[in-house]
């Protein structure tokens, strides 16, 4: 046990605990948080970190589901097909990445990094498509409820395809695409079957990505139990101090920090455009790309409003577009995870 109570297994707790807090304030899902995170800690590898994450993540998946399996709020029709669609793509991606780049080592871990940092961004660009159609939909007065909305099985098995392939590969996206995906293709549904349905779908997802990743790479303990360790107590804390907390400032920082965090793992893995690896990497124009965006981006929120006959700065803020002010039962239930920005 001493061998495990090093600088890096407190640098993984404090980083798991300040990823959980930040869920537990959004409802966004954590590996497009926590992935990066690791990575830049330097505690291993990006298979090994994408493994650990994974499993850490269906542990504490399996008690959300539970607890919206229990609350009746999942639309288990809808479920099923991204199910069916999302486990085998779960299972086939992380053979898939590795006989792309012929097996593990360095070839592995440069185009696992480039992975996450396309996924990176794609969460971020949907995390933002969201937003906009939410503000259409609030503007035009809403969609009428339909709880029980007629399921379209093949575009659905197609969705849970690409995000299970995605998240066995990346263990980024079961949030980002396939909530997205949802809100476009039934908007009936209320704020809390989304978030049900898609989190009761996750978990034999993410066991699946879990377990193919586990067959190949092995399992590191001393990173999945600091994550687990710090995760958890930071969900919570996030959960109970979100009403106090300016939605509208966090969730754009989370934008600026997915994009930031995208840009900087495909700088480290040498993508061409950036540079040639890690001893050409270019902080100072991710930095410059993040301050860019920290003036612009609520210029640019501000216009898409005026666009809807809003004025750029106000109500509805954010929060209420997210349908923040539900009420409290279903404001927790959407903390145990959503968006994914995963």
């Amino acid at each position: 046990m001493g061998d495990w109570l090093t600088t890096d297994f407190f640098s993984i707790i404090a980083a798991a605990f300040v990823v959980g807090t930040v869920v537990g304030l959004t409802g966004m899902g954590g590996g497009a948080l926590m992935t990066p995170a690791l990575i830049f800690l330097g505690v291993g590898g990006a298979s090994t970190v994408v493994t650990a994450d994974l499993t850490a993540s269906a542990i504490y998946k399996t008690g959300g589901a539970i607890t919206h399996a229990r609350e009746g709020g999942p639309n288990w029709e809808l479920a099923k097909w991204l199910i069916i669609g999302s486990v085998p793509f779960a299972l086939a991606g992380p053979w898939i990445i590795h006989r792309i780049a012929g097996g593990g080592g360095e070839d592995l871990d440069t185009l696992l990094k480039k992975c996450i940092g396309f996924a990176l961004l794609f969460a971020a660009a949907t995390y933002a498509l969201r937003l906009v159609i939410n503000l259409r939909r609030v503007r035009g007065g809403g969609v009428d409820p339909d709880p029980n909305p007629t399921i379209r099985p093949l575009i659905t098995v197609g969705v849970g395809a690409l995000g299970g392939l995605l998240v066995g590969i990346t263990s980024v996206g079961s949030g980002s695409v396939i909530m997205i995906s949802l809100v476009m293709l039934y908007p009936g549904l209320s704020a809390l079957r989304l978030v049900g349905t898609d989190l009761v779908q996750a978990v034999p997802l993410v066991m699946a990505a879990a377990i193919s990743n586990i067959v190949l790479n092995g399992l590191e303990w001393h990173l999945l139990v600091p994550l687990v360790i710090g995760s958890v107590p930071g969900t919570v804390l996030g959960s109970r101090i979100a009403p106090r907390v300016p939605q509208s400032v966090i969730r754009r920082g989370i934008v600026i920090v997915l994009t930031m965090s995208g840009l900087a793992l495909l700088d480290k893995s040498g993508w061409a455009p950036l540079g040639s690896g890690e001893d050409q990497t270019h902080p100072v124009l991710i930095a410059c790309v993040g301050l860019l965006m920290v003036v612009v981006l609520p210029f640019v929120w501000g216009m898409i409003r005026r666009t809807q006959g809003l004025p750029m700065f106000g109500a509805p803020t954010v929060a209420e577009i997210e349908g923040e002010r539900r009420t409290p039962v279903a404001r927790s239930a959407a903390r145990d995870d959503q968006a994914e920005v995963t």
